[in-house]
């Protein structure tokens, strides 16, 4: 019988996913364009024997420079940075169907795959906000649904391409003059809606066959488009109720798109704040809600809730009259859960905004370390989870308080594993097999 353990991943944020981190002083307000920063931060991951760590990302500059360090290094190349200072963590870059091509995107997958020995994971988003529009020719962003179908057309032709080569295509015969064979190499000749791409890609297939598939969209069409395509999802519920539905639903969706739901791994967000007692995490979690700058939480909120400014005041609870979920066009499934969140609580503004500041909408946990370890398990073992997306509040301490205390716990209830063991690639971290080629259907 084999035992259901945990998956972990990191997802790195500069200083920490608390929108205050950066004004604490142990605090490195250039952390987010320091090559050394994201080192220290994969190797405590590694320590901690993570699946993986992830890295966000989006093709425009959020909101006010004022706010928080801002903007970011491009993923890919940073996570090929990474590959060579680790040896066993996966690597999971978000990358936008919306402003790339299929066939640059590809190859650029398959070379961190290739590079990283097949650690390379892929965090599939549409790129919702008109500021991302404008910067590639658009008036305003395409509409929620229209986004999706080109994330499904985008992400065939990328799975044409990636199985453009068979796996034994090059023969390297020295002694014939044969480098390669030219019958096991598939041009996808794609003609579609979106798009049109002629050739193979100039990269053989890699380690994992294609990377792992992450998908983050919680709303309907978030929903189908990961039943059809993710591996590991990425999701935010505030409740134990509202993930065990999330999971019950999105594994059913999977059943029904005639895939095996232990194929999809669902991870939920926690953002822990740990002290050695629950007033000392408490403490922690209450100095970082000091040092936010209410202003910009306005700001961000009108945005998310697209409300024109000055709509909100900062002790009344959010407006009657707010959108309908039906005509947001931008994040779907953030805007239900920030509106849910306030109004079954009957948070202010001000408390909202304190609510949000730790992980925009992520559960956030202050606690010890077993009460963390408590809330992990529950959820795991319940239902809800088969892992968690690690948001820590600040890094690189969060992450270390995690690793060094969290960890041990869950390795002592049998919930976590020891060492990583023979498995190289992040598709056998995650139990997924390797895919078969489509035009072999053959599993190597």
């Amino acid at each position: 019988m084999t035992t259901r353990r945990l998956h972990l991943n990191a997802f790195l944020m500069n200083t920490g996913h608390h929108e205050a981190s950066w004004r604490l002083p142990e605090s490195d307000p250039y952390a987010h364009v320091d090559l050394a920063h994201y080192v220290h931060l994969a190797r405590i991951a590694e320590r901690g024997t993570f699946d993986s760590l992830f890295l966000a990302d989006g093709p425009q500059l959020w909101g006010s420079v004022s706010q928080r360090p801002a903007g970011a290094l491009e993923p890919l190349t940073l996570l090929t940075a990474l590959a060579t200072a680790t040896e066993h963590i996966g690597l999971i870059a978000t990358a936008s169907t919306s402003y790339n091509s299929p066939y640059n995107l590809a190859r650029k997958f398959a070379s961190l795959d290739i590079i990283s020995g097949g650690r390379a994971g892929w965090n599939i988003v549409t790129t919702a906000g008109a500021e991302a529009a404008r910067n590639f020719g658009l008036a305003a962003e395409p509409a929620h649904a229209e986004r999706y179908a080109r994330a499904a057309e985008f992400l065939d032709v990328a799975l044409k391409l990636w199985d453009s080569w068979e796996d034994d295509a090059i023969v390297a015969d020295k002694a014939s003059g044969v480098w390669g064979d030219d019958t096991k190499i598939h041009p996808p000749r794609h003609q579609g809606t979106y798009f049109s791409v002629e050739g193979a890609l100039n990269v053989p297939r890699s380690p994992q066959g294609y990377p792992l598939l992450v998908q983050a969209g919680s709303s309907e069409d978030g929903k189908a488009f990961a039943a059809r395509y993710a591996e590991a999802v990425f999701t935010a519920q505030q409740t134990l109720k509202d993930a065990q539905d999330f999971y019950a639903d999105l594994k059913s969706r999977v059943v029904r798109a005639g895939r095996d739901p232990e194929h999809l791994k669902v991870l939920p967000g926690i953002v822990p704040v740990l002290g050695s007692t629950e007033a000392e995490a408490r403490a922690a979690e209450q100095e970082l809600e000091d040092h936010i700058v209410h202003e910009h939480g306005v700001a961000n909120l009108e945005r998310l809730l697209q409300v024109p400014s000055g709509t909100l005041e900062l002790d009344n609870e959010l407006p009657a009259d707010l959108p309908s979920e039906d005509a947001i066009e931008g994040a779907k499934s953030r805007y239900t859960l920030v509106v849910g969140l306030a109004r079954r609580e009957r948070l202010t503004v001000r408390r909202l905004i304190g609510r949000l500041g730790g992980g925009r909408g992520h559960l956030t946990f202050a606690g010890t370390p077993e009460q963390v370890a408590d809330a992990i398990e529950r959820w795991f073992t319940l239902g809800a989870a088969d892992g968690f997306n690690i948001m820590p509040a600040v890094l690189p301490s969060g992450l270390d308080l995690f690793v060094d205390h969290v960890v041990p716990i869950l390795r002592a209830r049998g919930l976590l594993r020891e060492e990583y063991g023979p498995h190289r690639t992040l598709r056998e971290r995650y139990g997924l097999p390797r895919p078969a080629n489509q035009y072999t259907a053959t599993l190597v």
